[in-house]
C-alpha cells in the first residue's frame, strides 16, 4: 500500500492529511486495493453502492446507457481520481451509471460509513475527511455543470471548442493529451464520430488547432474561444 501513498495524497479526499497518518488512516477506514482487468466492470447502473473508489493505476470509464442500449460516456478517470462519492451520499445509494475498467487498473475501495463516522479511537483526521468529502461533492457538482453546458451546445464546433478549451485550462497548457480516442470523444460529446472528425479537420486546416493521435495543440486560443460566442 505504501507505494500508492503519493497517488492517494493527490486525491482531494485526503487533502491536508499528514503523511505520517496515512498508514493508520487507511487501516482505520478499512480501505482495500482491488485489481481489475481491462473491460471488467466495477459496478452497474442499478447496483446499490456503499463505498467510494479511488483510481490508483489505469483508466476507469463512467458511462450511462439509455433504454435503447446506447452508451454515453460521462467521464474517464485516471490515477488519484475518485468515483461513487455522489452515489453513496444519496438515501437509496443506487447507481445511475455503470463503471468499467478501460485499461488494467487498481482501485482503492473505502466503505462510506467509515469516512463519515468517527471510529471511537479519537483519530484526528475524521473531521478533515468529512470536510474534504463536502469539497469533493462541490467539485463533482462543478464538473457535472460543465458537462451539462457542453451537452447543451448545439453546434459541432462549439462542442469541440468547449472541450478543448476546458482540457487546456485544466492542464495549464495549450499542448496536452487526452485519454479518449476518436470514438470515445464522439461518445463523450454525444455527436457523430464521422462528423466530428470532419470538423476537427476543418479546424486544423483553419489554423485553430493541431493534433496527432491523442495529442492536441491550441494554436489560436482567441479564435477558438470565439466559436462559443
Amino acid at each position: 500500500m505504501e507505494k500508492y501513498y503519493p497517488i492517494i495524497k493527490k486525491c482531494v479526499l485526503f487533502r491536508e492529511i499528514e503523511d505520517k497518518d496515512f498508514g493508520h488512516l487507511l487501516q482505520c477506514l478499512g480501505a482495500k486495493v482491488k485489481s481489475l482487468k481491462s473491460d471488467e466492470y466495477i459496478f452497474f447502473a442499478g447496483d446499490e453502492i456503499h463505498y467510494v473508489g479511488i483510481v490508483l493505476e489505469g483508466i476507469v470509464e463512467i458511462m450511462k446507457e439509455n433504454l435503447a442500449g446506447n452508451k454515453h460516456i460521462v467521464a474517464f478517470l485516471e490515477a488519484s481520481d475518485m468515483f461513487a462519492e455522489g452515489i453513496v451520499c444519496t438515501v437509496k445509494k443506487i447507481s445511475p451509471v455503470t463503471v468499467r475498467v478501460k485499461e488494467d487498473a487498481k482501485v482503492l475501495l473505502i466503505p462510506y460509513e467509515r469516512i463519515t463516522r468517527s471510529c471511537g479511537h479519537g483519530c484526528n483526521f475524521h473531521i478533515s475527511l468529512i470536510q474534504n468529502m463536502m469539497a469533493v461533492l462541490g467539485e463533482k457538482n462543478f464538473n457535472l455543470n460543465r458537462k451539462l453546458e457542453l451537452l447543451t451546445l448545439k453546434g459541432m464546433r462549439e462542442k469541440i471548442a468547449s472541450f478543448l478549451l476546458n482540457e487546456s485550462y485544466d492542464r495549464g497548457s495549450n499542448i496536452f493529451q487526452i485519454v479518449l480516442n476518436r470514438t470515445e470523444l464522439a461518445e463523450y460529446l454525444n455527436v457523430s464520430r464521422t462528423s466530428m472528425c470532419r470538423e476537427l479537420g476543418r479546424m486544423k486546416k483553419e489554423g485553430l488547432i493541431d493534433y496527432y493521435g491523442h495529442s492536441f495543440k491550441i494554436i489560436d486560443q482567441q479564435q477558438l474561444a470565439a466559436c462559443l460566442e
